[in-house]
């Protein structure tokens, strides 16, 4: 036999679509994992169909010349794994050992049960999202939150729109079209994904005044600026960095007299504002959302799923007058939440209604507000949980670090904690990092002193059993078929 007529005849043998897709509902064929079982026959036929190209492919390559390989047998681990990379969702639970308890990448904060049960229970059927149940009308969306934000922040009115980026450009918008807002140099941050407060403000319409040194700005630069086009005196609570050493910035108090001697509102973005002190948690005082309100700012603006422990929001507070005007904004409307987010913003708000009932309820806080010695004893449970099977394949050890607020905030601040350091025999702890965030669910942890590192701190109780099944999984020795 010529190598052409090999080639062919291993063409020929490759197993028509139809025939394949009923043997695999066969008897004869060997039983699928239970995820597999409830595919489509659609899905089914497309992982078939995949896996029979590129099996052609292979032939056509000179890659595949054992006719043993298209086997309906030698198929199924390819279509199996074909069919589970359709069925996996794209956004997926992850566990996060990083140490870095709002992480913008790995969906910044965590939901308490409240929250949950709140989109489950809108989310499956109608809800009253825009109907007044007393007059039989229709409603506000805005009402919904409304009168707990003013409860919690001591704010006449308030308003929530879907991000902090979307409340800040709402309100410059509203309150400083065509005209100038005066800012200092030094607060002109720049947040996630390359976003610049002066790129916000320049499509809100407003026109940018600096003031100021980058490291040193008085009240009288401010009152130098201020003329007849003068609009806002805006203060941006830098969250994301520190300017240390000879600095000086006005506080929101003197900026707050300022204004109301010139007639002019004062508006403080927040960014990662929190309802709660965060030094009750030895972090760094982090100004609250009441702080920023007493201190006489016209407007606050403040994200939702950062320090608050809630949903991806942006939540505006303040005088009446000034939130009236924002809502009437056309804008508004563009960047308005839907009604899974109000639930899940009510339910997170009705928390802060008790301060303790709040910092055990809500998985940010209660990550924030754990010490070291909780967080070594869960390290130590995982250890010995795997220390023999891992024997030989994984040195283990439970060392002290230091966990990171994350989501912009507290950047130079620390939080004591204790991580699980594993260091692989026949391996890179690139190759293991790698490995353990391609798992199902993925691992994620971060790389010190070749060592990878997961830090206990943003594993819960809940999360330890998986978290240990993971890594025996990856360091499991192949199957012998």
């Amino acid at each position: 036999m010529t190598a052409n007529d090999h080639h062919q005849g291993l063409l020929r043998a490759i197993p028509k679509m139809d025939e394949l897709l009923d043997w695999l509902t066969g008897e004869a064929a060997p039983p699928l994992a239970d995820s597999l079982k409830r595919a489509s026959r659609v899905l089914r036929k497309r992982a078939v169909r995949d896996t029979l190209a590129a099996r052609r492919q292979a032939i056509v390559d000179g890659l595949l010349t054992d006719a043993a390989a298209l086997a309906p047998a030698a198929l199924l681990p390819e279509i199996g794994q074909r069919l589970e990379d359709l069925m996996r969702p794209n956004l997926r639970h992850v566990l996060n050992a990083t140490g870095v308890v709002i992480h913008t990448n790995l969906g910044r904060s965590p939901l308490p049960a409240e929250a949950l049960e709140a989109i489950l229970r809108v989310g499956g059927t109608y809800s009253n999202l825009e109907f007044d149940l007393d007059t039989g009308g229709r409603g506000s969306r805005y009402s919904l939150v409304e009168g707990l934000l003013c409860e919690l922040s001591g704010a006449e009115a308030g308003l929530v729109v879907n991000n902090n980026a979307a409340a800040v450009l709402l309100t410059l918008s509203t309150l400083a079209a065509g005209r100038e807002v005066i800012v200092s140099r030094g607060q002109l941050v720049e947040i996630g994904g390359s976003f610049r407060i002066p790129e916000v403000m320049e499509r809100s319409g407003a026109r940018l005044v600096e003031v100021g040194a980058t490291n040193r700005t008085h009240l009288r630069d401010y009152e130098a600026a201020i003329g007849e086009h003068t609009a806002l005196l805006l203060k941006v609570h830098t969250s994301n960095y520190r300017i240390i050493g000879f600095t000086s910035e006005v506080a929101l108090a003197d900026l707050a007299a300022l204004g109301a001697r010139h007639g002019l509102p004062v508006m403080e973005d927040l960014g990662s504002g929190s309802l709660v002190d965060t030094s009750r948690f030895g972090l760094a005082k982090e100004p609250t959302v009441r702080e920023a309100v007493a201190s006489g700012a016209s407007v606050v603006t403040f994200s939702g799923d950062k320090l608050l422990g809630g949903p991806q929001a942006g939540l505006i507070v303040g005088r009446r007058e000034i939130i009236d005007q924002i809502k009437k904004n056309p804008l508004n409307r563009a960047l308005r939440i839907d009604k899974f987010t109000l639930a899940a913003l009510e339910a997170t708000l009705r928390l802060y209604r008790d301060e303790e009932l709040a910092i055990a309820a809500l998985p940010t806080l209660r990550m924030l507000a754990q010490d070291q010695r909780e967080i070594g004893q869960r390290a130590a449970r995982l250890k010995r949980r795997l220390g023999k099977q891992l024997s030989g394949r994984c040195r283990i050890e439970v060392v002290d670090t230091e966990s990171r607020v994350g989501g912009g905030a507290l950047p130079e601040q620390g939080l004591p904690s204790r991580a699980l350091a594993l260091r692989p025999a026949g391996m890179s702890v690139g190759e293991l990092e790698s490995g353990l965030r391609r798992l199902t669910p993925p691992i994620v942890g971060r790389i010190e002193d070749e060592a990878l590192l997961l830090d206990l701190r943003t594993v819960s109780d809940q999360e330890l059993l998986p978290l240990a099944a993971g890594i025996l999984r990856f360091f499991a020795p192949p199957r012998r078929d």
